[in-house]
């Protein structure tokens, strides 16, 4: 799960996944990552970290890291919460194979290449249908890959 800083949507959608693929019996390693060092070793914004325990979901030991080339022969799947995310990952690999990269949207739309918008740029409100997004989308990503019971996202 990648975004800009790691600090509000990529967090959410780390926390929802493993809940969903634990409830499922899933051994998924799943993890988040931005593709700027601006929040690195941060917790999640305190608007994430808020939603999410709404629903069940502590993030609050989650911290944020810098996506960088060597994740993408590390997990199976990689997705980009935003084309300006994807954009910047494509930058990041320095041309290697991003098979593995996908936007995150398209497991709900295919071929939508749809963005999550970024809630930082907005107040409480704005996190509460992010994190709906994201849930239902998480809910797609169980329903399609949940028979690859061992899968790095």
């Amino acid at each position: 799960m990648v975004c800009l800083g790691n600090i509000c949507r990529s967090p959410i959608a780390e926390g929802v996944l493993q809940q969903k693929a634990k409830q499922n019996g899933l051994d998924w390693e799943i993890e988040s990552a931005g593709t700027n060092s601006y929040h690195t070793g941060e917790a999640p914004h305190r608007f994430s970290q808020k939603v999410c325990r709404a629903h069940g979901i502590d993030i609050s030991g989650q911290r944020a890291r810098t996506f960088t080339a060597a994740d993408l022969g590390r997990y199976d799947f990689i997705y980009a919460l935003a084309g300006d995310v994807y954009r910047d990952i494509s930058r990041i690999s320095g041309g290697a194979d991003m098979s593995n990269v996908h936007y995150f949207m398209n497991e709900l739309e295919p071929g939508s290449n749809g963005s999550v918008p970024d809630p930082w740029y907005g107040d409480e409100d704005g996190y509460g249908p992010v994190y709906d997004m994201i849930a239902r989308t998480c809910d797609a990503i169980i329903a399609r890959h949940g028979t690859d019971n061992n899968t790095n996202a």
